[in-house]
C-alpha cells in the first residue's frame, strides 16, 4: 500500500508539493505499527541556578515554566531585556527572576562541586558519592565517567500518581494532564538509554520499582529498550495493612521489574529465598530434627559380646568434663574388661546393657575414630561416668553429602549437631512473589526515618531490607559491585549498601543522584515568605540537603540529626545502629562549565572532582590548595596521576615508574601524536588525553 501510494505522489507535478507529502508519508512509514506507543519527543528542559546569565542566555522564570524560553539580549544593572522564544515579544526582568535553562540534547559540560564530605573509615581508600543534580546531566556525566563499568543499577522512579509527587519541566503533572503517562515515559526512555550504556555488557542487572499506574507502560519501554536482555516482574507486599482505594480493593503491593544484562542470574545459596515468612509451607511443621543411629548394640540385634567379640573395648572421657579422648584397646573374649587399667583422668566406658549386660559397640574402632574426625560422632551428657553415642549412619552420611542436612553448630567434642533442611534452606528458586515482614516501608522505610529526622517528613521510603534483599540477589558474590542509583530519594541504596558490606566485609562503591526539590507545601510556604528557588533557604529545604545527605551522615555515624545515639540493631544481626557504618561518602553538586575555559586548561581545578571520579574515586578527593598549577599531580593513595605540562613528561614518567598501584593517567596535551608517544609503555593503565578526551564526549551530546 505504501509503495503504491509513494508512486502516486511520483506524478504530481508540483515539486515542492510532491517534496513535502513524499517528506510527511516517510515520517509514517517509520512510526510504530506496533509496542508502546506515545509522545516521544516532548521537550524537557532544566533549570541552572548556579550558571551566570549572560547576553544570548536562555532564561526562564524561576518561578513559571521552566519550557518557557526567552533569550538575553541585554543586561542593564539588575534590569535584563529578554526576548520569548515562542512569541518573539520582548519583556524586561530583574536579575534575580531568571534562571539559565538548559534544553536536553545541548551540549553540556559537567563537573563536580564539593559540598561536604564525611569519613568515617579513613583507613579504606573506598568512597560512595551523592551528586546533586538533575539525574539526566548526571547520567550523561556518568557516562563519561563509567560506561560499561557498573553492576547494578537499581531506580524507585516516581510512580506517576497524579498527585503532587512528581514534576516534569519544573512543573507538578496531575491526573488531569492528558499527556502525563506520555511525559512519564518520554522522561524514563531517555534516562533509561543513558542508563544502558553504563551497564556492564557481559553481566550487570537494571532493577525498577513501580506500582500499578505506570507497571505496564514500563514493562513495554524496558523491551523496547533492551531488546537482548531477559526481564522478569516480581510482586513485592510493602504494605502489609493495604492501602484503602474507596470502591477498590485495598493495595498492598508494588512490583519490581529485574532486567538481566548478559551472564546476569540471581544469586541463590539457600538461605534467603525470601519466601512468606507468615505463613509455613507443607511439610515446615513438622520435626526437622536427624534421627542419629545409636553407638550401642542393642543384645536383640546380636550385640552381646559373644555375637561380635572384636566389637567389645572402652570409649575414653576426660574424668572432669566428660570430654571424648578416644578409645581403648578391643579385649580378647577371654579377657576381664575389669582388668582394665584407662590412663589417668581418664573413665573407660563399656558397652554394657541396663541390666548389666556385656553388649558391643556398632562401629569398628578405625570407623569410630573416621566418624569423630569427620564430626559425625556425637555424645549425650555427662553424669560422671558415662554418655550415650550417636553418629551418623552410611545412608545419612549420602543423604549428608547431597546437601539434605543443614549444620547448625557443633557441640562441645566437634560433632556437628544438624538438621534436616526445609524447602528454603534448598537450592530453591526464589518465588515471584514476595511477602517478607522486614519489607514493610512502614516500619522499616517511615519509621527508620522518623528515628533519624523526628520533624522531617518524606514519603513513601523504601524498607532499607527490602531494598538490601533485592540487591543481595546480584552482588552477593561480587565484593566490590559498582552500584548506580539515579532516582536516590531519600537515599534508602546507600544505606542498604552500607550494611551489606558490613555484613559481609564487601567493598561496594554506591553512586547516588538526587535533585534538591523541595515539597509542594514547602514551596508554597517559601513563596508566601518571599524566596525563590535558588536562594539559600529554598535550597536547604531540598532533598538533597535536608534528607539525603542527613540520612547519610546520621547512619554513617550512628545519630540522628540532634547527635543523639540511634537506638536499636539492624535486623537478622547484631550491628547496633548507633554503632554507624565504616564508610567514607563525598557529596557534590553538579555544575556547568565553559568549553572554551575548558580547552585553554583554565578550570583544571574545577574538573579534578571528575578525574578523581573516572579514576575509580580511590581515596579521598585530592584538593589543590594554590590557584597556580603544579606541573603534575602523581597520587599513589588516589590510584592516579596528572601531567599538567607535558614539558615535564621524563618527570612524570620516571615518577610513575615508582608507583606500579596507579592505574589512571591523564595527560594534558594538544597533540595527538605527542599523546599517543608519551602512553606507548602504559600498558595496563587507563590513559585519557585532556582535554580533548572531555570535550569529544559532551560534545557528541548534541546528537542526542
Amino acid at each position: 500500500m505504501m509503495a503504491l501510494l509513494q508512486d502516486l505522489i511520483q506524478q504530481i507535478d508540483d515539486p515542492a508539493l510532491r517534496e513535502r507529502i513524499l517528506q510527511e508519508t516517510n515520517k509514517l512509514v517509520k512510526q510504530k505499527k506496533f509496542g508502546l506507543v506515545f509522545e516521544e519527543h516532548l521537550p524537557e528542559c532544566t533549570p541552572l541556578y548556579d550558571v551566570p546569565i549572560r547576553v544570548g542566555a536562555k532564561v526562564a522564570l524561576k518561578t513559571g515554566y521552566v519550557s518557557d524560553i526567552y533569550t538575553v539580549l541585554k543586561i542593564d544593572g539588575k534590569e535584563v531585556l529578554c526576548d520569548r522564544r515562542e512569541t518573539h515579544k520582548q519583556k524586561t526582568f530583574q536579575l534575580d527572576e531568571l534562571v539559565v535553562v538548559a534544553q536536553f540534547g545541548e551540549p553540556i559540560y559537567p563537573t563536580l562541586k564539593p559540598m561536604d564530605e564525611i569519613e568515617n573509615a579513613p583507613d579504606s581508600d573506598l568512597w560512595h558519592t551523592l551528586i546533586e543534580a538533575e539525574n539526566y546531566h548526571a547520567l550523561q556525566l556518568l557516562e563519561y565517567l563509567y560506561a560499561g563499568k557498573v553492576d547494578c543499577i537499581y531506580i524507585d522512579p516516581p510512580y506517576n500518581t497524579g498527585a503532587k509527587d512528581w514534576k516534569y519541566n519544573n512543573d507538578y503533572v496531575d491526573s488531569s494532564d492528558m499527556y502525563r503517562h506520555s511525559k512519564w515515559l518520554s522522561m524514563m526512555e531517555k534516562r533509561l538509554n543513558l542508563a544502558k550504556k553504563l551497564l556492564n555488557p557481559a553481566d550487570a542487572v537494571l532493577i525498577v520499582t513501580i506500582d500499578e499506574k505506570e507497571y505496564l507502560h514500563l514493562g513495554c519501554l524496558l523491551e523496547e529498550i533492551f531488546p537482548e536482555a531477559r526481564m522478569q516482574m516480581i510482586s513485592s507486599v510493602i504494605n502489609p495493612k493495604g492501602n484503602r482505594r474507596d470502591n477498590e480493593f485495598s493495595r498492598c503491593e508494588e512490583y519490581i521489574f529485574f532486567v538481566y544484562i548478559g551472564n546476569a542470574a540471581i544469586i541463590s545459596n539457600g538461605t534467603d529465598m525470601l519466601r512468606d515468612t507468615e505463613k509455613k509451607e507443607i511439610g515446615d511443621e513438622k520435626d526437622k530434627s536427624v534421627r542419629l543411629r545409636a553407638l550401642l548394640r542393642q543384645a536383640s540385634n546380636h550385640g552381646k559380646r559373644t555375637d561380635r567379640p572384636n566389637l567389645f573395648y572402652p570409649l575414653h572421657f576426660e574424668i572432669n568434663t566428660g570430654k571424648f579422648l578416644g578409645h581403648g584397646p578391643v579385649l580378647d573374649i577371654t579377657e576381664d574388661r575389669n582388668s582394665y587399667t584407662p590412663p589417668d583422668g581418664v573413665v573407660a566406658m563399656w558397652p554394657i546393657g541396663a541390666n548389666g549386660t556385656e553388649l558391643t559397640w556398632n562401629l569398628q574402632p578405625t570407623t569410630l575414630m573416621d566418624k569423630h574426625r569427620q564430626h559425625f560422632l556425637s555424645f549425650g551428657r555427662w553424669d560422671g561416668k558415662k554418655r550415650t553415642g550417636y553418629y551418623l549412619s552410611e545412608g545419612q552420611e549420602e543423604n549428608f553429602k547431597k546437601g539434605m542436612y543443614k549444620i547448625v553448630g557443633q557441640d562441645q567434642d566437634g560433632a556437628y549437631i544438624i538438621e534436616l533442611k526445609s524447602a528454603e534452606d534448598r537450592d530453591v528458586r526464589p518465588m515471584t512473589i514476595w511477602h517478607q515482614k522486614s519489607h514493610s516501608a512502614s516500619e522499616y522505610g517511615t519509621t527508620l526515618l522518623n528515628n533519624i529526622f523526628h520533624d522531617r517528613r518524606f514519603s513513601f521510603p523504601k524498607s532499607i531490607y527490602a531494598v538490601k534483599d533485592t540487591l543481595r540477589f546480584f552482588v552477593a558474590n561480587k565484593p566490590n559491585a559498582l552500584i548506580v542509583d539515579f532516582f536516590a530519594g531519600s537515599g534508602t541504596t546507600l544505606h542498604a549498601v552500607n550494611l551489606l558490606n558490613t555484613e559481609d566485609g564487601g567493598k561496594r562503591q554506591c553512586i547516588m543522584v538526587t535533585n534538591n526539590e523541595v515539597s509542594a507545601d514547602e514551596a508554597k510556604s517559601l513563596m508566601a515568605l518571599g524566596y525563590q528557588p535558588g536562594d539559600e533557604e529554598w535550597e536547604k529545604l531540598g532533598i538533597a540537603h535536608y534528607v539525603t545527605w542527613p540520612r547519610t551522615v546520621c547512619s554513617i555515624k550512628g545519630h540522628d540529626v540532634n547527635s543523639k545515639q540511634l537506638k536499636g540493631n539492624y535486623l537478622g544481626s547484631e550491628l547496633s545502629m548507633a554503632d554507624g557504618f565504616k564508610a567514607n561518602v563525598a557529596f557534590f553538586k553538579l555544575r556547568f562549565l565553559d568549553k572554551t575555559s575548558v580547552a585553554l586548561g583554565r578550570q583544571f581545578k574545577e574538573l579534578l572532582p571528575v578525574l578523581w571520579m573516572k579514576g575509580g574515586a580511590v581515596g579521598k578527593l585530592p584538593v589543590l590548595d594554590s590557584d597556580a598549577l603544579p606541573h603534575m599531580l602523581v597520587l599513589p593513595e588516589n590510584k592516579m596521576a596528572v601531567l599538567i605540562d607535558e614539558i615535564y613528561y621524563s618527570e612524570f614518567d620516571a615518577q610513575l615508574a615508582k608507583y606500579s598501584a596507579i592505574q589512571t593517567v591523564f595527560i594534558v596535551t594538544d597533540s595527538e601524536s605527542a599523546y599517543r608517544e608519551m602512553i606507548r609503555t602504559y600498558e595496563g593503565r587507563d590513559s585519557y588525553q585532556l582535554y580533548r578526551d572531555y570535550l569529544d564526549n559532551f560534545r557528541i551530546n548534541i546528537r542526542r
